[in-house]
This record gives C-alpha cells, sequence and structure tokens, in this order.
C-alpha cells in the first residue's frame, strides 16, 4: 500500500536530511507505529505519504515514495484527499468550519459525496468517537480533546484508504485514548484500512501495532517487528524497560502479557518498595489559596465552585477526563482567564489585579497550545527576550538544551516540531520562575528523554519552593513528577490526594508497573530496579 524507495528529504538551511536513505514497505491493513526521539523525523516521514512533504512544506526530496501506486512526486497533495486521511498534531489548525457537525461533513463536501451519504457517515462517526453530545457545539468551545477527537472524525468521514495520524491521543484522557484506539483497530481489523501513526505514549498505542519504523535520529529508519525493535530502542515504555529489568525476553508489549511473567518477579520483591515513588517535600508555607472559583463559558459552567489550596514545594498532578474544567481552572488561578466568581491570593494579591506582566511573575502558566506565547522570528530571540524579562542571562537556553538538545539558536521557532516547540515555550516560561507554575498538558510532543528532564526540572523547581500544578493526561508523567493528585469531574473536584492512592485506586489512572505487579505497591521502574538491588529482595 505504501512504499519508500530509497528516500531522501533534505530542507533548505539544514546541515543534514530529516531523512536519509529510508526504503520500507507497509502492507495494506496494518497498523504502523512510527516512533522515535522528538525532532527526530517523524512528522517528516508521516507528511511525505501523502505528498505535503516537500509539497507544501518545502525542501528537497529524492527518491520515490508512493500509496496504491500513485508516486507523491507527479500528483499534488489534494489528489490524494480520498486516498489518504491526515491529522496533524494541532487539530485546530486544520478546522475549516465553526461547528462539529459542519467538520465532520467539510472533507465529503469537497468529494461531492451525496447528502444522504454524509449524513449516514457523519452519524456514524459521531457514534465512533463519543461525539454525539457535542454535534452542535462551536469548535472553539471544546476541549484541546474534544477538538483532536474532531479532527479524528474529519478524517474518517471520506473512508480513506489509509489514515495518517500524528500524535492521536497527546490530548486524550486514558478513557478517550482507549475509545479512539479501540476504534482505529476496528478501522484495520474490519475494513483494511492502513494506518500509519506517531506517538510518543507507546504504553497506549504498542499493543495495537503489527509493525514500527523506528527513526534513530540520524536521518535513518529500521522497521520490523515490534517486540524486536524495542528490545534495544532508547525510546521505550516502561513495560519494556521493567521486561529489561526482569530478564524478559522478548519483551512484553501488553499489560497482559506481562502479568504472565510476574510470578516469578513477586518473589523477589519486598512487600514494600525500599525507594518511595518521589522524595516528599517538606512541609513548606501556602503559596496559592482558591476558594469557590467558579467559571462560564456562555450557559457552559466549566468550574463549580473549586476550592484549592497550593503549597510551597509540591507538584500536583490536576487530571480528569477531556472537558472535566482543568485548563479553565488553571486559566483562573493565573489571572488571565475568566472567573465568574470565588478568590484567588498569592503573595498576598490576586492575579486577575496585577498587570500581565506582574502577574507572570507570580503565575506563570505554559497553555496548550504552545504557539501562542512564540511571536519572534528566531529560537535565539525568543530565548534572548525570556532571559531579559527578569532570568539571569543564559537561564532559558540552559533549560531548553536539557528537554530538547540541539535546537539553533537560528531556527524558526514555527518550523520546529510540536514537541521542540513546547520544550522552547517551557524553557521560557520557567526562565523566570514565578512563585506558581500551572502547566497545561506539557508532555505533548515529548518523548520520554524529554519527559525525564522536565521531570527533573519540576522538582528542582519545587525543591526552591515553588508550588507546581501539572495538568496531564499522562499517567506515566504523573506518577513520576507529583507528590498529589487532583482529579476533576464536570467541574467539580472529586478526588484529592497523596499521588500513591490516587494513582492506584483506579485502573483507569494505574501506571503500567502497578497494574502489571498488583498487589504490591510498585509505581515505578525505578522502585523495582531498587528492590532488586537490596538484599533482602533476593529469593
Amino acid at each position: 500500500m505504501i512504499r519508500f524507495d530509497h528516500v531522501a528529504i533534505t530542507y533548505a538551511d539544514t546541515g543534514r536530511p530529516a531523512l536519509r536513505d529510508v526504503t520500507l514497505t507497509i502492507d495494506e491493513g496494518e497498523l504502523c507505529l512510527v516512533v522515535g526521539h522528538t525532532g527526530s523525523g517523524k512528522s517528516t516521514l508521516l507528511g511525505a505519504i501523502n505528498g505535503l512533504v516537500p509539497h507544501f512544506t518545502g525542501g528537497t526530496l529524492t527518491g520515490r515514495v508512493t500509496v496504491a501506486g500513485r508516486s507523491t512526486a507527479e500528483h499534488p497533495p489534494r489528489e490524494f484527499a480520498e486516498l489518504v486521511g491526515v491529522v496533524g498534531q494541532d487539530p485546530v489548525a486544520g478546522f475549516v468550519t465553526d461547528t462539529v457537525e459542519e467538520e465532520l461533513a467539510y472533507g465529503m463536501e469537497q468529494l461531492a459525496l451525496t447528502p444522504t451519504m454524509m449524513r449516514t457517515r457523519v452519524e456514524e462517526t459521531l457514534d465512533l468517537l463519543g461525539l454525539a453530545d457535542l454535534r452542535h457545539r462551536g469548535l472553539h468551545e471544546l476541549s484541546g480533546g474534544q477538538q483532536q477527537r474532531v479532527a479524528i472524525g474529519a478524517a474518517l468521514t471520506a473512508h480513506p484508504r489509509v489514515l495518517v495520524l500524528d500524535e492521536p491521543t497527546s490530548a486524550l484522557d486514558p478513557t478517550s485514548a482507549e475509545d479512539v484506539l479501540a476504534t482505529i483497530t476496528r478501522l484495520v481489523h474490519d475494513l483494511g484500512i492502513t494506518v500509519v501513526l506517531a506517538e510518543h505514549r507507546l504504553e497506549r498505542v504498542i499493543p495495537y501495532a503489527d509493525r514500527l519504523i523506528r527513526l534513530d535520529g540520524d536521518g535513518t529508519a529500521t522497521h520490523g517487528d515490534p517486540a524486536t525493535l524495542l528490545a534495544d530502542s532508547t525510546v521505550a515504555p516502561p513495560i519494556v524497560h521493567l521486561g529489561r529489568l526482569a530478564g524478559w525476553t522478548p519483551p512484553p508489549l501488553s499489560v497482559r502479557d506481562a502479568r504472565r511473567h510476574t510470578a516469578t518477579l513477586r518473589v523477589r520483591l519486598p512487600a514494600t518498595p525500599p525507594l518511595p515513588h518521589r522524595t516528599p517535600p517538606a512541609d513548606g508555607e501556602v503559596a496559592l489559596t482558591a476558594g469557590g472559583v467558579v467559571v462560564r463559558h456562555g450557559p457552559v459552567v466549566a468550574v463549580r465552585g473549586v476550592t484549592l489550596t497550593l503549597d510551597a514545594g509540591e507538584v500536583v498532578a490536576l487530571m480528569g477526563r477531556n472537558g472535566s474544567g482543568k485548563s479553565s481552572l488553571l486559566w483562573a488561578l493565573q489571572g488571565a482567564g475568566r472567573r465568574a466568581g470565588g478568590t484567588v491570593r498569592t503573595g498576598g494579591s490576586d492575579p486577575a489585579k496585577l498587570s500581565p506582566v506582574d502577574a507572570r511573575r507570580l503565575v506563570g502558566l505554559v497553555p496548550q497550545t504552545a504557539t501562542d506565547l512564540l511571536y519572534l522570528d528566531t529560537v535565539g530571540a525568543e530565548l534572548d527576550q525570556a532571559d531579559r524579562d527578569g532570568a539571569t542571562p543564559g537561564t532559558a537556553r540552559r533549560l531548553l538544551d536539557d528537554l530538547a538538545p540541539g535546537i539553533a539558536d537560528t531556527a524558526h521557532p514555527r518550523d520546529l516540531s510540536a514537541g521542540q516547540q513546547l520544550a522552547l515555550v517551557l524553557a521560557i516560561q520557567l526562565a523566570v520562575t514565578p512563585r506558581v507554575v500551572l502547566l497545561d498538558e506539557p508532555t505533548r510532543g515529548l518523548d520520554y528523554t524529554a519527559k525525564a528532564a522536565l521531570v527533573r526540572t519540576l522538582n528542582q523547581l519545587a525543591t526552591q519552593g515553588h508550588a507546581i500544578v501539572v495538568a496531564t493526561h499522562d499517567v506515566e508523567f504523573a506518577t513520576a513528577a507529583a507528590d498529589r493528585v487532583v482529579v476533576m469531574a464536570d467541574g467539580d473536584i472529586v478526588t484529592d490526594g497523596p499521588a500513591p492512592t490516587v494513582l492506584t485506586a483506579s485502573p483507569t489512572f494505574a501506571p503500567q508497573v502497578a497494574k502489571i505487579l498488583a498487589p504490591l505497591p510498585y509505581l515505578t521502574v525505578g522502585q523495582v530496579a531498587a528492590a532488586l538491588d537490596t538484599p533482602q529482595a533476593q529469593p
């Protein structure tokens, strides 16, 4: 179905090709997963499938890419519209209408399908992706996760033979992600659609993959059986690292398969992990208080009288299904968002009553759409501006190199991958080190290495006395980063407690290690490694 023959893609003003001598074949009806570190060329490879790279992005392509025998060099991207459906990293950038129902129908209108067929496919897609209740909602009123589901649905309504997805579950809560992946799997198994997707949260996707394409960062690609390629890959989910530690060959790729191996591992582990999942923060003073916060978006009540206290030195994971009010609450705490009622106090002030510059020094916020905070022409200019806003010179560059090394000062921020853009915004916002740091889905587009670097950065900030709130659907990241977990539902806080307790109380939020080793109270691979090194843990 898809064939790359000695493909190389080089962008202007870059020292090396994004892809180099890539030769591979993806068969009809396969689910192919593309993995690699942030900036390794995953989006370039996906864009080459329907010719967006280089027809739209620019650059030079050598070699040949064909889909169902049709060459991307001889046909423009518009001639692939009914053959290849594409969902990019930023779903909002692809919207062209105002409401959910209109967006689902738009692509079919361009293909001149009959109204009856369009209506049938819209209804099918609304049900498949759980969007029926949102059909008349404005796209701008939806949460990030809801917008991503609409973008996937808009691609599905055209019934393409190939579906290309770039980070399709990055903004989805665990349950919604499972629903979307189950839908994609049904399309592969029942309709024979070929799916090619890139995803950093491999723990979600890898059990469904038939084939893996691994980009090693030098432009080359290796493809084959997922278990074989992940066995020695630097990009791997916790389950693979646990398998390596326990000596399971090949490493299991699903929790169910891993649990079949755990009997011998459990007897080697003490009942209590010798290493806590995180070092508890020292008792700190209150950094922020919020009382009775209410947020309304027209007739919709997004936050319903939330009361919350944040202590200096703690990292709080704010979790909950898509549309539960997490982003609305963060914006209300920062002061720039709507607040129909309630109070917020930090440093003796209400951030909403301060100038934007003064509010940012008290409460910093990194939004879901990182590009909203990028407005200069080069990475270097953005970093310099961050330093001028109150940071020690060089601070922003150091933070960026920790999160996503190798980004040149001369690069344009809009030319970076979504993960690199997010890393840049994180570096800019964290450089000022405000008293309270709010992060909205900060791991979208970040690989495991970059997420580990972000955890280290948050640990340093917490040690320095900053209070941190991270709204996230990334269970593994929350496990590594958070001392405390707050769960929201329908605008209310329904759970607030220590991370180990909350994360293991529900299968939805439990990390892979906890699911595999239950009922033992282990959360991370690091805890297992420490236990295996403990003398009394040996059989």
